[in-house]
């Protein structure tokens, strides 16, 4: 005679309220639009590196919150970083905005979040949410723009466009 086995009824009871959960949870999580980070080879930015983003935008009626995600290590020697931010939309030219991210202060250290001795940080890179008028792929450009050059211990840089609920 061979014994089967099977789950108690309040085990499996537990087991389909966890699963639904799961499902539920990484539903809600899923992320509106984009988000991508390209590293800095060798941790050293230089002028010439310039990493750009693609991402279609369709629903010209919601706004979106444009993030700069950026990794660092503990040893970056400055509290700000400066970048050159290029955004191109539909068939039409790129434009340029300098924007200087703060990565921290000296007395309160490094904003973001931190494990051993990398740090990431997302900001905005907009005044609030935006909306883009034409559907289509846009482009986002960024360089960075310090006086250093290379500028050491930058690991990688990106963008997030979020839609707002």
């Amino acid at each position: 005679m061979s014994k089967k086995a099977y789950l108690p009824a309040n085990q499996f009871g537990f087991l389909f309220i966890f699963i639904i959960t799961s499902v539920w949870l990484t539903a809600c999580t899923q992320l509106d639009v984009f988000e991508k980070s390209k590293p800095i080879p060798n941790n050293q930015w230089q002028y010439s590196f310039k990493p750009a983003f693609d991402f279609l935008i369709k629903d010209t009626a919601a706004s979106y919150n444009v993030f700069i995600v950026l990794r660092h290590t503990d040893a970056y020697r400055y509290n700000n970083i400066w970048l050159d931010v290029g955004t191109q939309s539909p068939k039409d030219s790129t434009r340029y905005q300098k924007f200087e991210l703060q990565l921290g202060t000296d007395a309160q250290g490094w904003e973001g979040t931190g494990m051993d001795d990398i740090w990431e940080l997302r900001k905005l890179i907009t005044n609030g949410p935006v909306k883009f008028n034409k559907a289509g792929n846009y482009h986002f450009s960024v360089a960075q723009i310090m006086r250093e050059n290379p500028l050491p211990n930058v690991m990688d840089v990106g963008i997030r466009v979020e839609k707002v609920r």
